[in-house]
């Protein structure tokens, strides 16, 4: 298997397209329960595998950019023409200039911060992946 990285002592690094949520449960509706406490825990485990199933879609159908280009062009120009407007009309001295470029850096600010919210997995705020390979991992144990 090339998406799973094999090293003595190391947990298995499993690439994001790789179906381990698919096994685990078909290894949880394999099992065969022999008391009424074994068929509570297999039915617990089913919910939870289903549940993870559910949160595993939602984070594949969430890593993808949901904010386009020309919306983000637009509202740019837009941002850039208000300021435009500002700094031509306004009187040339320090106290404007200082407020014009605080404002123009939370803006920029803002923005930055949208687009990297928005792709979570990527740019510079990251959410780390760690814990959902180290639950596979025990789960592959």
């Amino acid at each position: 298997m090339a998406n799973v990285a094999r090293r003595r002592g190391a947990p298995a690094r499993l690439a994001p397209n790789t179906q381990a949520g698919n096994v685990v449960y078909g290894a949880i509706e394999g099992l065969s329960p022999h008391d009424d406490a074994q068929r509570k825990l297999k039915e617990e485990a089913i919910t939870l595998a289903t549940d993870f199933a559910q949160l595993r879609s939602l984070l594949v159908a969430q890593s993808f950019a949901s904010i386009s280009e020309p919306m983000l062009i637009i509202l740019v120009s837009w941002l850039f023409v208000i300021f435009l407007g500002f700094s031509v009309l306004a009187p040339p001295n320090a106290t404007v200039m200082f407020a014009l470029m605080v404002s123009a850096l939370a803006v920029s600010g803002a923005i930055f911060l949208i687009l990297e919210l928005d792709q979570p997995f990527n740019g510079l705020i990251r959410i780390s992946s760690e814990p959902m390979l180290n639950a596979l991992h025990q789960f592959a144990k």
